[in-house]
């Protein structure tokens, strides 16, 4: 008797255990969708997420306020429209002011952001300066000159076409990295020219629950005019708590002959010091590809962009040996590279050059410039300064 309740004792508990594990698998048992992590094998789920969006025409991104303006940037073309026909496309950014293009309260994520910038022909996209502030906090998130956190940071346009960035015909610069918030986010667009800029944006959110582990999104730009005599350039540092790194924009401008990308990428994780966890190949190897970039069809730089890498840009002046500025991207979206406590990145200044009968490696004293992207729990630690606005043009040769 004892034995057998015992074991029904047993089977009892084994089956509330199954169905406890049932419930904490996920959403295919019980849990609804929380609609923030989307893709085309679960967009057919339904939730109790709502869609938000801000643009010009709907400032604060509230439930049927949008398309209401009676002034704007566009209320000239729509006078004999009237209120409710594209009043306010867009928002004027005078020089030396920053204007705020986010101010929201809430729980959910941003999923996209859209934006175009008209500026004079004396402005490049790196005079406008990119922040995002997650849930109150005093210092951003995302720091970067608009351009470089789109993969534009030469100045010119290319087109992009990878997962978490876009760059389409003329100037439509798209990010679909996925930005969690708790209780507020705020974006905001400073203009350091000496001109106005007009901004066309749209930014799409979603109200939603944020689970317990969701990392905030972050960018950091950084760059060196000259690269010092054997010394790694930093693409970032200083980070510390947990969470995942998931992408590099680098530029390089290249003032020698001879090949320039041989500097291997190191990520010194959790505490690393003189030597990294991780150690890359090569320059172009890190970027995905190889032997220089070069076509094998008619051995000239092969500019390309895929999902998860490319090399977006080859600007080359008229004599097409020395001067020559690369933009490259690589994205870390099937393999972030994790930390617990703390992350540094480095890639070497590392090229070729003849020494008699020998070919050898000759570190490279270049202009680099770079945006880190990571998710980490808060808080984050403080950023660089960003070099004034005449320091961060990219060179025209």
């Amino acid at each position: 008797m004892q034995k057998q309740m015992a074991t029904g004792w047993s089977l009892q508990s084994a089956v509330f255990a199954l169905v406890l594990a049932l419930f904490q698998i996920g959403p295919a048992f019980g849990q609804g969708a929380d609609g923030l992590a989307n893709s085309l094998s679960t967009l057919y789920r339904t939730s109790n997420a709502e869609t938000r969006s801000i643009s010009p025409e709907n400032p604060t991104g509230e439930r049927g306020k949008g398309a209401m303006a009676t002034t704007g940037t566009g209320q000239n073309a729509s006078k004999y429209l009237g209120r409710g026909w594209k009043v306010s496309p867009s928002i004027l950014v005078k020089a030396g002011e920053v204007a705020t293009l986010a101010d929201a309260n809430g729980t959910g994520a941003i999923q996209h952001i859209w934006l175009t910038p008209a500026v004079a022909a004396t402005t490049t996209w790196r005079s406008l300066i990119l922040r995002i502030y997650w849930d109150g906090e005093k210092a951003p998130s995302v720091e970067a000159p608009l351009g470089d956190f789109f993969a534009m940071g030469l100045g010119q346009y290319a087109q992009v076409n990878s997962l978490p960035v876009t760059v389409n015909p003329g100037s439509a610069f798209n990010s679909y990295w996925v930005m969690p918030f708790r209780k507020h986010f705020r974006i905001e667009v400073e203009n350091r020219a000496a001109t106005n800029a007009t901004l066309y944006f749209q930014i799409d959110y979603t109200l939603s629950d944020v689970p317990a582990d969701a990392g905030t999104f972050h960018a950091q730009f950084r760059q060196v005019k000259v690269l010092p005599d054997k010394q790694d350039y930093v693409i970032l540092d200083g980070v510390g708590g947990q969470g995942q790194y998931v992408g590099t924009y680098m530029t390089y401008g290249i003032g020698q002959r001879g090949w320039w990308g041989e500097g291997e990428i190191k990520f010194f994780l959790d505490g690393d010091r003189e030597f990294p966890t991780i150690a890359g190949t090569g320059t172009e190897d890190y970027f995905n590809g190889s032997y220089d970039f070069v076509s094998p069809l008619n051995r000239e730089y092969q500019p390309f962009s895929g999902p998860y890498s490319g090399l977006v840009q080859v600007l080359r002046p008229e004599d097409r040996e020395t001067d020559t500025r690369f933009g490259l991207y690589r994205w870390h979206i099937t393999d972030p590279v994790r930390f617990k406590s703390g992350l540094r990145v480095t890639i070497q200044g590392l090229g070729w050059q003849t020494v008699g009968a020998d070919r050898v490696y000759r570190p490279i004293h270049e202009a680099i410039s770079s945006v880190a992207f990571w998710y980490q729990r808060e808080p984050h630690h403080a950023y660089p300064a960003l070099p004034q606005d005449a320091e961060l043009q990219p060179a025209r040769r």
